[in-house]
């Protein structure tokens, strides 16, 4: 179980945070073990003396859209890389200001050795006034130092390289750069960001590694520069919202030390360039954002053609540089609703998805699935909701088509009644099998109901699941096969 209970404070200038958490037998970190401890995990004072903000301890920050670095916490996937540290924050004016930190980042209920500075330029200009043109500019920039610790353990490591493949000359610091800015004008939107990295070494699972005795096996050290453009485009004018995004990585896994995989010790975040799906089967197989090779379009409209309906088309391509297919999807949304008696979303997923990058998983094909589902929900009073959801993956591939139900039932304000089920009604060889080794259609339930009083909230549900990809943003985990009783209870005051 987990538990985290955070406390703030605020008089005058000064503001105090504080958060124990505690993990005993958690598998958060650690989907196939049991993880535990517990005590401070998280802490600042923050002090405002005029246009100068002072702030130590654990902070929560990132630069530009987070590509060269971002200090964010992410439960669901136990992200939690606050920069241990100071930082200061300077406003020239309301258009200007300035901000620079330094420190370590945070590692469990302590920190990795390796220092991390950073700062950052951001401005606001606005131009004319019934349809005034805006651009917010900003620049910034990160240094990592490694500590001695991290030095040796890569001298020893790239030691045993020979040929092409050794690697002469090891610094200690590397840095990242960014440029970026926003700009609207009227109903148009713009974003740009293009970063740049100065070489580094860090572990490419793709390049191929020469033995002493001649033969290659893929997975090495490589030392290389990186880089990140990014941009984002959009229109919202009379019912209709268009927003294009294109983005292009190469080389930029930037972590506190290149010994780490994962998400241990990232530095930054790199935008998703897919869409964020919430149904049970439409989300099953989720694209996580790829470091090293990476080009990504996505293209996203809605159209509400009057105050009951409205129409959604997402496409989003993710293709590594040397062209190989990681990831498409095309998603379409259809939306009626009745006042507020009833609402009906129906749409139709298609989408191809690399199971041999995403999930590691050697020599098997690239998985094509088709998702037709529902949500219905019909208000029955003003105390009593029902809502009913359903979906049906078919697919040749992976564990093969599967079929999902939900009845939702809500007693305002404080009761909710939930039963579902995810049934695999096509299995294939690669679906869970019996002791003769044919596939069996398994039915994963969940039973559970909420309850609400106030600022509390009480869960209590009986889970089965099934093998799957956990994802937040980009960031992704395999999470195993789970069955047991989940109880959650969160509170403030």
């Amino acid at each position: 179980g987990e538990a985290w209970v955070k406390m703030g404070y605020q008089i005058g200038t000064w503001t105090l945070g504080l958060r124990f958490d505690a993990f005993h037998n958690s598998n958060l970190r650690e989907p196939n073990s049991a993880y535990s401890d517990q005590g401070i995990r998280h802490w600042f004072i923050r002090k405002q003396i005029k246009d100068l903000e002072i702030q130590a301890g654990h902070i929560y920050d990132q630069i530009g859209s987070g590509i060269i670095y971002r200090a964010y916490e992410e439960r669901p996937l136990f992200i939690d890389n606050a920069l241990y540290g100071v930082s200061l924050k300077y406003s020239f004016n309301d258009q200007w200001s300035v901000k620079g930190f330094s420190g370590r980042q945070k590692y469990l209920f302590s920190s990795y050795p390796s220092i991390i500075k950073g700062a950052s330029l951001d401005g606001f200009y606005s131009f004319g006034d019934e349809k005034p043109f805006t651009i917010a500019p900003g620049f910034g920039i990160v240094n990592r130092t490694y500590s001695e610790e991290t030095m040796q353990n890569m001298v020893n490591t790239l030691r045993a390289y020979i040929g092409n493949d050794r690697i002469e000359t090891l610094k200690y610091n590397t840095y990242a750069g960014s440029a970026y800015a926003t700009l609207s004008y009227g109903s148009w939107g713009m974003y740009l960001e293009g970063a740049y990295k100065t070489p580094e070494v860090f572990f490419d699972p793709n390049a191929l590694k020469t033995s002493i005795s001649g033969t290659q096996t893929p997975g090495k050290y490589v030392q290389e520069p990186g880089s990140v453009l990014y941009a984002s485009l959009s229109y919202g004018n009379k019912g209709l919202g268009v927003i294009a995004e294109v983005k292009r990585t190469e080389n930029f896994d930037f972590r506190t030390s290149p010994e780490l995989s994962l998400t241990q010790g990232l530095m930054n975040f790199i935008p998703p360039m897919s869409r964020v799906n919430a149904y049970r089967l439409t989300a099953r197989y989720a694209p996580a954002t790829q470091l090293l090779s990476e080009i990504a379009y996505q293209l996203d409209g809605k159209y509400s053609f009057n105050k009951h309906a409205s129409l959604n088309i997402n496409y989003s391509q993710i293709n590594r540089l040397d062209d190989l297919l990681l990831y498409r999807e095309l998603y379409t949304e259809f939306l009626y609703k009745q006042g507020r008696d009833w609402r009906l979303i129906t749409g139709l997923q298609w989408q191809q998805y690399n199971q041999e990058i995403y999930e590691v998983k050697p020599q098997v094909p690239l998985l094509n699935s088709i998702t037709p589902f529902f949500d219905f929900q019909y208000r029955i009073n003003k105390q009593n909701s029902f809502r009913l959801e359903g979906q049906y993956m078919h697919t040749e591939q992976d564990f093969g088509s599967w079929i999902f139900g939900m009845a939702e039932y809500n007693v305002a304000p404080h009761w909710a009644f939930e039963l579902s089920g995810m049934y695999n009604i096509v299995p294939t060889d690669k679906a869970p099998a019996d002791e003769n080794g044919n596939a069996i259609k398994l039915l994963y339930p969940t039973v559970g109901l909420t309850y609400v009083s106030g600022s509390n909230r009480y869960s209590l549900r009986y889970v089965k699941q099934v093998e799957g990809i956990v994802c937040a943003g980009g960031v992704c985990r395999l999470e195993p096969a789970f069955s047991g009783i989940k109880l959650a209870v969160s509170s403030s005051f």
